[in-house]
């Protein structure tokens, strides 16, 4: 019995302990000894933490330096593919796109028939205006034959190999092309320089030429089929008592920049030269 009583009065008093310190936490009386006790402890605390987290690094940032060098690597190598591929995505895209509009030329004049072939190659010399292309008498191309892209005429073939030819840009100095100019109802010729750029000739002063009319062949001499666009008038040069009057004109294809043509195959120069 006495134990008993023993007991109970030690529950009451840890009771009446437990609930002193709490109304004494609560009311602030116990911040400052708590802020005095707890201090040391948490410095000692962060310092020992700082120090593991030395060592940790000290062993392990090495590898992860070499391990993040490893992968940036990776990922440069992935850039420059994937870079490549876009790069090639894009010149394929341009090349379909030339492609098609050849294609759809070459449809709307279904009375002709077209070899396209590359361009592999200019010459270099700032006088001269030719290109090589990548097909030659073995695909059936032949001197003389009239080059066109979708846009308008390029010149003809002024020699060919087995597997290539040379072709004279109308911006030759040595081209010349016999022309029709819309709404004027008058001929004249087309003429290139060395400076590459091109003017129609030979132009009735009758007739009235005025910029933004088109240019075309008219098929007149035997040299180009008719109606194959040329270019645009730019200015035009009258000069009172002159026979003729000329203009400059702008070339429907831009020759710089020049990739795929069509040969046109079932033309055939006529030799109007006089017989002996």
């Amino acid at each position: 019995m006495r134990n008993r009583l023993l007991a109970n009065w030690r529950t009451l008093v840890t009771i009446l302990l437990v609930a002193g310190l709490i109304l004494l936490a609560l009311s602030g009386f116990l911040t400052s000894f708590l802020s005095n006790f707890l201090d040391p402890v948490i410095q000692i605390q962060a310092w020992f933490s700082e120090r593991v987290q030395i060592v940790y690094e000290f062993f392990t940032i090495p590898r992860d330096v070499v391990s993040l060098r490893q992968e940036n690597q990776e990922l440069q190598r992935t850039v420059s593919l994937l870079q490549t591929e876009i790069i090639q995505l894009e010149q394929d895209l341009k090349e379909a796109d030339i492609l098609y509009a050849l294609l759809g030329f070459a449809r709307g004049r279904p009375e002709e028939t077209y070899i396209a072939a590359a361009v592999i190659g200019q010459d270099p010399s700032p006088f001269l205006q030719y290109v090589l292309i990548d097909k030659g008498s073995d695909d059936g191309v032949l001197y003389g034959m009239p080059v066109v892209t979708e846009k308008g005429l390029v010149g003809r073939i002024e020699a060919v190999t087995a597997s290539a030819a040379r072709v004279q840009l109308i911006t030759d100095s040595g081209s010349l092309v016999n022309a029709v100019i819309e709404d004027a109802e008058t001929e004249g010729v087309v003429t290139g320089s060395v400076t590459a750029d091109i003017t129609v000739e030979m132009v009735s002063q009758e007739a009235e030429i005025r910029p933004g009319q088109i240019v075309q062949t008219s098929g007149v001499g035997g040299n180009y089929s008719s109606d194959v666009v040329i270019g645009q008038v730019l200015n035009v040069n009258k000069i009172e008592n002159e026979l003729f009057q000329s203009a400059a004109i702008q070339p429907a294809e831009d020759f710089q920049n020049l990739q795929a043509v069509l040969v046109v195959a079932n033309f055939r120069p006529s030799n109007i030269a006089p017989l002996e």
